[in-house]
């Protein structure tokens, strides 16, 4: 499986919890996390299909954070 990470603006639970709803309904990601305790905010996604870094940058945009491949 493939991991992508982003250095995102994602700063707490409430900020996870804004952008789960648009991550989740990507059907290419296994499985997800921030680690909001990094100063980075650094969004790991591990994938189980292809997935374009510009797709989910895109989907945190439309969820009002921005991201940064790594």
């Amino acid at each position: 499986m493939e991991t992508l990470k982003f250095k995102t603006n994602i700063k707490c639970g409430g900020c996870v919890a804004n952008v789960t709803p648009f991550l989740n309904e990507m059907p290419e990601i296994a499985k997800w996390s921030v680690d909001t305790d990094n100063p980075e905010k650094i969004l790991t996604i591990e994938i189980k299909d292809q997935l374009d870094a510009e797709k989910v940058i895109d989907t945190l945009e439309k969820a009002g954070y921005v991201a940064t491949s790594l």
